[in-house]
């Protein structure tokens, strides 16, 4: 058994209950969960460190960020000016990182009980990091083609549930209407995240919707029968 864990497909529940069990645990520590900036705080409960420096481009691909899992480190690259200018992209870029730790990092072997073997996906060579080279914030579940593809795909969806479970979503929404762009601002701005990453949120759990190419946005009837609890 390697470092990294046998490929399996995830379902959307699977990664939104993983997710939610990291957020459980946390409740208990000085790692409390807060909003904004639980990326952070998730990275300071698993006890991993980030650090920024050049990443070079892989395959014609700017890379956002990797971690090498034995040297439990985030590494974030400083050559891509987003990721210092917009604090949400830094976020869900932290928080792509604690998804692999968490669906695709066998955490015994990371922390050297045996050795590392090389990663079973096309995206690294031995003894190397996840390279994360997608650098938007877009959950697309539809264009995967290849296991890469979809790992990338499980770790970005564990970071939406992270930065938006349910039940802060329905708290920030008290008092707010979701077709205002204004009020999903003001949402975005305590939650810590980018538009983006919000509005695939709540378009991927059926709250709005917004067709392709509209700023339009229309409440859906879902929106009304929200969770109340996480766990």
């Amino acid at each position: 058994m390697g470092v990294t864990k046998s490929y399996r497909r995830l379902s959307k529940a699977e990664i939104e209950k993983e997710a939610n069990h990291l957020l459980l645990k946390m409740q208990s520590t000085t790692n409390f969960p807060k909003w904004p900036d639980v990326a952070e705080r998730a990275v300071n409960f698993l006890k991993l460190d980030i650090v920024w420096d050049k990443i070079s481009i892989s395959n014609g691909q700017c890379v956002a960020a990797r971690i090498y899992p034995t040297e439990r480190l985030i590494e974030i690259n400083e050559d891509i000016p987003e990721l210092k200018e917009n604090p949400g992209f830094l976020e869900s870029t932290i928080a792509h990182e604690v998804g692999h730790w968490i669906l695709h990092v066998n955490h015994d072997e990371a922390d050297g009980l045996s050795e590392q073997l090389e990663l079973p996906w096309n995206i690294v060579e031995n003894h190397q990091p996840f390279l994360c080279k997608n650098t938007t914030d877009k959950i697309n579940k539809n264009y995967q083609k290849t296991q890469a593809d979809w790992i990338e795909w499980q770790a970005q969806y564990f970071a939406s549930c992270l930065l938006m479970p349910r039940y802060i979503l329905e708290e920030k929404r008290k008092g707010r209407d979701l077709t205002q762009w204004s009020h999903l601002y003001a949402m975005r701005e305590s939650l810590g995240v980018t538009i983006s990453n919000l509005t695939n949120r709540l378009q991927d759990l059926d709250w709005i919707y917004i067709p392709n190419g509209s700023k339009q946005i229309y409440l859906n009837e879902k929106s009304q029968d929200g969770q109340r609890k996480l766990f």
